[in-house]
């Protein structure tokens, strides 16, 4: 059986112009567009790609659904498992899950499953109204706590009121997406795609509560004394890494987390309109290699920087950032500086950032990562002259919880521990996922652990009202 249609592109803004807003890069499909996409799909009898979806999306279903022109249709079918669709069709790393096992990928290219997910969420905001959801069959009368409300706690606490249990999310900061909103720029997940996003958790019955600090404001114990029968703890990895150089107290260093979460959470984008300051030089340099790296240094040239650097200690094929961010960072004028490790932040007598010192490396035998393990080359040591310094170099849980919470085990690194099938912790009741288990990872990854712990916690109640 071959396909009739074929994969389409999806129109882009030219790289000239998009550095210059902050506008999302990709422009979305036409509904011709995705049911040409769409009829590329051969309807395989024993699909690969739902099993390289965390959240077990019906894929084919779907997709055959937008082939027949029937939108509707194909967002009930995506929405039965995921509540998140508009998000996870725009950040998901597609190309390392579901389309990493499309048949049709072994010849060719894979059907763009996350172009076609994201199509459908983008139809149904702007032609359907999000209908009532349904009364539960069998409200269960238990209540059950999410703490935070990134993608991990979003989607824990969608399914749970799904299966009838009343949740309350509660969240640190100002506003609920978690690192969606603080993280992932305007020009890759626009704000209004998020809050429509969580509006539609919140028309599930679910409960968000803002500026409610767990382990300050409120504790875990407090939570269960005032009824909650589980708590799930969808926290993060808020905590950020930097190298422990000379020179990294410099005004004009940033961490990725400081500095994403002024110009998106903050919109320091749009300073004056909105009174948050972010300092961007002439010349940034940003260190990592990863997505947050690639957010990070596209901002710095939308911010202003006539010149944005990567730099990373290994080569480009080891960069763990998706393909298509490093194209378009590639496409908007960023420099690689790969195989460079910073060793010193330079600065003047007035405290400020004049450049960076680095050391050439070259790659040696595979470390633990699996990655050829980088090594300096004596005496090779440069100075790049910048004015500012982003730290892109991953983020550890915040112990707060962790710290506040009695009979909570974490790992040295941070990193709540958990039963890996369940997200159960070492406290009854209490159950985890995502980052503040893992590590800074990916928001499908995320979403797939809250749904995991979403079943565990139903089976878990269930049983305890059974005893």
């Amino acid at each position: 059986m071959t396909s009739k249609g074929s994969r389409v592109e999806m129109p882009r803004q030219a790289p000239k112009e998009r550095i210059k807003n902050f506008y999302e890069v990709a422009l979305g499909y036409t509904p011709e567009m995705a049911m040409e996409t769409a009829r590329y799909c051969i309807q395989c009898k024993k699909p690969g790609c739902v099993k390289g979806c965390p959240v077990n999306v019906k894929i084919p279903e779907f997709i055959e659904k937008i082939a027949e022109g029937d939108f509707a249709a194909a967002s009930r079918i995506v929405k039965e498992t995921n509540s998140l669709p508009a998000i996870c069709g725009r950040v998901c790393p597609q190309e390392e899950q579901c389309e990493k096992y499309c048949v049709l990928g072994k010849k060719g290219e894979p059907v763009a499953i996350g172009r076609l997910e994201r199509f459908v969420a983008d139809w149904e905001a702007e032609n359907m109204k999000i209908d009532t959801p349904p009364e539960p069959v069998h409200p269960t009368g238990k209540k059950v706590a999410v703490v935070g409300s990134g993608p991990a706690g979003l989607t824990c606490a969608g399914d749970l009121a799904k299966m009838g249990y009343r949740v309350t999310i509660f969240e640190a900061l100002h506003a609920a997406g978690g690192v969606l909103v603080y993280g992932i720029p305007e020009f890759r997940l626009p704000k209004s795609v998020v809050a429509r996003e969580v509006e539609y958790v919140k028309s599930l019955g679910v409960e968000i509560l803002t500026n409610v600090i767990v382990g300050r404001t409120i504790t875990v114990d407090d939570l269960f004394e005032e009824g909650y029968e589980a708590v799930f703890l969808g926290t993060g990895a808020g905590l950020p890494k930097f190298m422990g150089i000379p020179g990294e107290n410099l005004n004009g260093v940033y961490s990725a987390n400081e500095w994403l979460t002024r110009t998106n959470l903050m919109k320091a984008y749009l300073f004056p309109e909105y009174d948050t300051p972010i300092k961007t030089g002439r010349r940034v340099a940003v260190v990592g290699g990863g997505n947050v790296a690639m957010d990070a240094v596209r901002c710095a040239l939308r911010l202003g920087a006539e010149e944005a650097y990567i730099i990373y200690r290994r080569s480009e094929q080891e960069m763990p950032a998706r393909a298509e961010e490093v194209e378009n960072a590639h496409e908007e004028g960023v420099v690689f500086k790969f195989l460079t490790n910073p060793v010193e932040v330079i600065g003047n007598e007035a405290g400020w950032v004049t450049g960076l010192k680095c050391i050439k490396m070259e790659l040696g035998e595979p470390d633990a990562s699996g990655r050829r393990r980088p090594v300096p080359v004596q005496g090779s040591e440069f100075v790049i002259p910048v004015d500012t310094v982003v730290m892109a170099l991953g983020t550890s849980p915040n112990p707060i919880v962790s710290q506040t919470t009695p009979g909570l085990r974490i790992h040295d690194w941070g990193g709540l521990i958990v039963e890996e099938q369940t997200g159960l912790t070492t406290r009854e009741g209490v159950y985890a996922g995502g980052d503040a288990v893992t590590g800074s990872a990916t928001v499908i990854l995320a979403m797939g652990a809250g749904k995991t712990a979403a079943s565990a916690i139903h089976r878990y109640l269930t049983e305890k009202q059974g005893r």
